[in-house]
């Protein structure tokens, strides 16, 4: 078993982060934001004049200061840096420097500004009402949906709320830019796209990416709120840079970085759903409105992945999908681990409960009955690969988990506990590895291998605490036969690798890794004819291991004496990797293609028991399968499954995100933003991994891991739906239970006394 890379460096405070780097540069200036009181409103003035008055304010900046583009907007160029009109509550209309952070907020509590305020729209329902749309409707259509839910024997229709999520991370967002010798930007960003961050400064400045170099060490956490939302702030360093000539730091304490950054988008969806006496699916129709914020982000391709995944494990034989982006005046939502697969996959799971619980029948088997089978494909038309892990998962996790005796244990505890209820509920989830835009699915990398064995690997991928720089080394190492102590990863920097695709979408070690591998692979072909000269063998036989290279059995010699000697015959010791996903494509005008490498498998089981008089829950067990192919770093697997159903279960129960009347983000801290803590991890909880689980065509046979677990959350929300059911006469409620996320101890309390009466 391999820790983590940084793991020591972590446990002792060693690891080095972006702001940790304010030290190594004397007379930094620290800026801090004019924020706006209104969520809607037009700029009539602005006076920043009043602010260098302050003691040690050294200079501000608004839209005159921008040589280049003021807008940090990456796909629609509709994000000012200094905006006339304010779109969100907080929004930041000019900046303030000054030598301390306390000079610069009492700086910026100066400027004045007169503002005409405007009717903002501030929930989805509004946004239709009035509609306020930054995009749709997207559609994905498969067969006559209309049709089949008119002759179905059975139809249901309904709505379901779900809420956002804040990413809450660690570290929070933040930037510090310098000049070098030449005058060129150097900007350290706690970044997930350190490419796109530095387009957006070079963008800013009106300067050729070529003088701008964007480095990220690690991040203390992201979940995708750093993809593209690290981008303004580091425009703003280095503005602030550009205009004074010396060092900026721009970091975001948690009360601004929560008022004034996206979170995981809310969605409401609307559903009609027909069936047959055996509740297998004939036909849905859905549709789907995200809250997309003020500006458009990356919501067009989050809604198109919750379409893609509003089938999770199921055949719907007919649907018709279509979604809207909504426009409202809040934080403008983004990327979020997942990326709207939760969202959309968590809309059948509902519609399959509420078909079960309609019919008489138990949940799971309705769920086992809609599975797709061999030869299925999915409503855009991707033949369903290795769809026969589904139901391996599903059987082996319900025999381990004992799932058969325990739903017959609940059921009896239910029977004898009038103001108690369990609940147990078991759900799959498969989900697609890939960027849904198919130009990001590539990747690059720089291997240097230096004369006494050692090695230094670039990559285009960003470490954020998921363990990608410690999967890196094990491919460098296994690939290049050296021990794991030799290789190094450096920072992750433009100036290494360019034009590289963001860390995220579950597929950093499948892209990366996979452009490392291609490096190595080139520089150990180099190495085979030296070393078979040097030991007098075929090049056949010749092998490298743990920094030997041998002659099959017979003998070996180090590495180093192989490299000496190839450096003496000038062959070279570095090669660039590279590493493009094959036979990827998709069309949005027919909504049909290939825009997944491979699906990622998994199955939950969860136990639940709610407080009928609180509507207070706790999770007594989880027990979770998931599919991560063949895994070479189990430790870092392990972690990213177990950190994912967490999360999961954060936002379906506990997180909930508040704006006041105002627009303004009432859940500011984690005083009032409740977080997943020691009392809602399950008294029980295991997990396994699929044996047997080789997925060809990727980085040792091992697939992604990052995303998938967090949709096994689904048991607990189908548990405590189950254990509210149980609160009815009999335990059949008259009407569907319904629970919008997150399922708080007021929603469940509320649920179970409609379901009482």
């Amino acid at each position: 078993m391999i820790a983590h890379e940084s793991a020591h460096l972590h446990v002792t405070g060693e690891a080095l982060y972006t702001d940790d780097l304010v030290q190594r540069y004397p007379g930094i200036l620290h800026a801090w934001p004019v924020t706006a009181p209104h969520a809607h409103a037009r700029v009539l003035s602005l006076d920043v004049a009043p602010a260098l008055l302050e003691p040690g304010v050294v200079a501000t900046l608004t839209a005159a200061d921008v040589p280049g583009e003021g807008n940090s907007g990456a796909n629609r160029h509709d994000e000012p840096l200094f905006p006339d009109e304010v779109t969100h509550h907080s929004q930041a209309v000019a900046w303030v420097l000054a030598e301390s952070l306390e000079s610069a907020r009492l700086g910026a509590a100066r400027v004045a500004v007169e503002y005409e305020p405007l009717a903002p729209v501030l929930t989805i329902e509004d946004a239709i009402a009035q509609q306020s749309f930054h995009s749709g409707p997207f559609q994905i259509r498969r067969g006559d949906a209309a049709t089949a839910l008119s002759e179905s024997p059975h139809r249901i229709a309904g709505q379901l709320f779900i809420g956002g999520q804040e990413h809450f991370y660690l570290e929070t967002q933040c930037a510090i830019s310098r000049l070098d010798e030449t005058g060129d930007m150097i900007v350290d960003s706690s970044t997930q796209h350190p490419t796109e961050t530095q387009e957006i400064v070079a963008r800013a400045l009106g300067i050729a990416r070529n003088r701008v170099t964007v480095q990220c060490l690690r991040m203390g956490g992201a979940f995708g709120g750093k993809e593209v939302q690290a981008n303004p702030w580091a425009a703003i360093a280095a503005l602030g840079t550009w205009k004074t000539k010396r060092p900026v730091r721009v970091r975001l304490p948690r009360h601004l970085d929560i008022a004034l950054t996206g979170k995981r988008h809310p969605f409401l969806a609307k559903f009609e759903a027909g069936f047959d006496n055996e509740g297998i699916l004939r036909g849905v129709d859905l549709q789907l409105y995200s809250d997309g914020g003020w500006s458009l982000d990356l919501s067009d391709p989050v809604l198109w992945r919750a379409l893609f995944h509003c089938d999770n494990a199921y055949l719907i034989p007919t649907l018709n999908a279509s979604g809207w982006v909504c426009k409202t005046h809040k934080t403008s939502q983004t990327a979020f681990r997942g990326f709207g697969g939760p969202q959309g996959m968590i809309v059948i799971e509902d519609i399959l409960d509420r078909i079960a619980r309609s019919l008489g029948l138990p949940p799971h088997l309705v769920r086992e009955r809609n599975f797709y089978r061999e030869g299925d494909t999915t409503h855009y038309g991707m033949p369903v690969k290795d769809v026969g892990r589904i139901t391996r998962i599903w059987n082996e996790l319900k025999q381990s988990s004992d799932f058969d005796t325990r739903l017959t244990a609940v059921r009896a505890f239910n029977a004898a506990s009038p103001h108690t209820k369990r609940g147990i509920a078991i759900t799959p989830a498969k989900f697609g590895i890939s960027f849904t835009a198919t130009f990001f699915n590539q990747a690059g990398a720089l291997v240097l291998m230096y004369r006494d064995g050692s090695v230094q690997v670039n990559h285009g991928g960003t470490e954020m605490g998921q363990g990608l720089n410690t999967k890196i080394r094990q491919i460098a190492a296994k690939s290049l036969g050296v021990p794991l102590e030799s290789v190094r990863t450096m920072p992750t920097r433009t100036d290494k690798v360019p034009n590289t695709s963001p860390t995220a979408a579950s597929a950093g070690t499948d892209l990366n890794g996979a452009a490392v591998l291609d490096a190595c692979r080139q520089i150990q072909a180099r190495l085979v004819p030296v070393a078979a000269e040097l030991l007098g063998c075929d090049p056949a036989n010749v092998r490298f291991d743990n920094g030997r290279v041998w002659n099959g059995d017979l003998g070996n010699i180090e590495i180093a004496k192989v490299l000496d000697a190839a450096y003496r015959n000038r062959i070279p010791l570095f090669a660039r990797g590279y590493y493009r996903t094959p036979d990827i494509h998709f069309d949005p005008k027919t909504a049909t293609g290939k825009p997944f490498h491979y699906f990622a498998y998994g199955a939950a089981v969860c136990e639940v028991e709610v407080d009928g008089f609180t509507g207070e829950h706790r999770t007594l067990r989880a027990d979770l399968l998931q599919d991560v192919g063949d895994s070479f770093s189990p430790l870092v697997d392990l972690g990213q499954v177990e950190g994912g159903f967490m999360q999961g279960v954060g936002w379906l129960t506990v997180e909930e995100l508040l704006w006041d009347s105002q627009g303004r983000v009432a859940t500011s801290g984690a005083s009032t933003y409740k977080l997943p803590s020691w009392p809602e991890m399950p008294e029980v909880f295991r997990v396994d991994f699929l044996q047997r689980a080789t997925e060809p065509g990727v980085v040792f046979g091992s697939k992604a891991v990052g995303e998938p677990p967090f949709m096994l959350a689904f048991a607990v929300r189908e548990a405590l739906r189950a254990a509210v059911a149980a609160f009815a006469p009999d335990g059949k409620p008259a009407a569907p239970v319904v629970l919008d996320s997150p399922a708080t101890p007021e929603r469940i309390y509320w649920a179970l006394e409609r379901a009482r009466s």
